[in-house]
């Protein structure tokens, strides 16, 4: 069954309508944001996705024109780059307009930005969320305060898809594609597998497989681009404790693996080791815990993946984790499109 379509605001300022990290079996979150855990989920790892507790207070966005500056970068055939688009999981849209999240968006003025984690009906969408000189477009999950994704584009897309076609899936508003000339832009929400794993078996074999099938089909019709919180630390440089989380959500082989076989099969390239192939440290994700972020014990769960035939256009991937305002921080893809 097709995705079901969604029609683009008329006017750059229109809006419409998501995540508690990788915490689904209780009512997830990005790293099990949305509730607080249980006491027996006081982890010693305190970078544990699914061991996080809720901030009291939202710290408002803190960029300057030094962290967003952009490097003078190029393709490999020294194209410089020409197209800048970013990716954040906000942790709830409300919450992100309320701490003044907008800063970041118009300060970085990417072309498109991808949202993941919005948790925000249609109909509970606040004026606020329509920004001067970008559509605004949102695909919320059916549960009020979970999940949920959407996309900020300058230009309107020549079309708007919420989900992946599978109903199964589309009731949690986990992915929004915008249709431009020469991509599909795709942003994720991947569903993470819960605390004690609860989700591992449903994430690897029934929503893993279902959404490269719907990329598979995108692909044959023009390139894609893949960002947002894809909740999984691909490689063991991907994450500061690698040793004690094997079996933690997100960095299980079962869902490394099968990570792995989305970007073979489809011909994915992870922009960001890419580029960076051996940088360590780089993370976009910190647990509220422990001082996880002052002391950057994190996880690396947030992507742009590019078709193959796109790579040669990348001229750099960032990482803005000086930007605050969220357990994640953006990311930014530079191309020379």
């Amino acid at each position: 069954m097709p995705p079901k379509k969604r029609q683009s605001t008329s006017k750059p300022k229109a809006a419409g309508s998501k995540r508690a990290k990788l915490d689904e079996a209780a009512s997830e979150s990005s790293a099990g944001k949305e509730k607080k855990p249980a006491k027996a989920a006081a982890k010693k790892e305190s970078d544990a996705p699914g061991a996080v507790a809720a901030p009291s207070t939202a710290a408002a966005p803190s960029t300057s024109a030094t962290s967003l500056e952009c490097p003078a970068a190029k393709d490999a055939e020294g194209r410089p780059w020409s197209l800048k688009l970013a990716s954040w999981n906000i942790n709830g849209l409300r919450a992100w307009l309320k701490n003044n999240g907008t800063r970041y968006l118009l300060e970085e003025a990417p072309f498109i930005i991808g949202v993941q984690e919005i948790k925000c009906p249609s109909a509970k969408v606040p004026p606020e969320a329509s920004i001067p000189g970008y559509h605004a477009l949102f695909s919320s999950a059916d549960k009020d305060g979970y999940a949920g994704t959407g996309i900020y584009s300058r230009d309107k897309p020549l079309s708007v898809k919420e989900g992946i076609g599978a109903a199964k899936h589309d009731g949690e508003g986990r992915v929004i594609t915008a249709e431009f000339e020469k991509f599909y832009f795709v942003t994720a929400y991947v569903p993470n597998s819960g605390r004690q794993l609860a989700r591992l078996k449903y994430r690897v074999s029934e929503w893993d497989k279902d959404f490269a099938a719907y990329l598979r089909g995108l692909d044959a019709v023009k390139p894609v681009i893949v960002c947002g919180d894809l909740n999984v630390a691909h490689l063991e440089i991907d994450l500061a404790n690698p040793k004690t989380n094997q079996r933690t959500a997100g960095f299980t082989k079962e869902e490394r693996d099968s990570f792995s076989s989305m970007l073979s099969s489809l011909d994915l390239v992870d922009t960001f080791r890419q580029v960076h192939p051996d940088q360590t440290k780089a993370y976009t994700f910190w647990s509220y815990m422990r001082n996880a972020r002052a002391q950057n014990i994190g996880w690396r769960l947030d992507y742009f993946l590019v078709s193959k035939r796109l790579a040669g256009r990348v001229c750099d991937s960032l990482i803005r984790s000086s930007v605050m305002g969220s357990d994640h921080c953006p990311i930014v893809l530079l191309l020379s499109l």
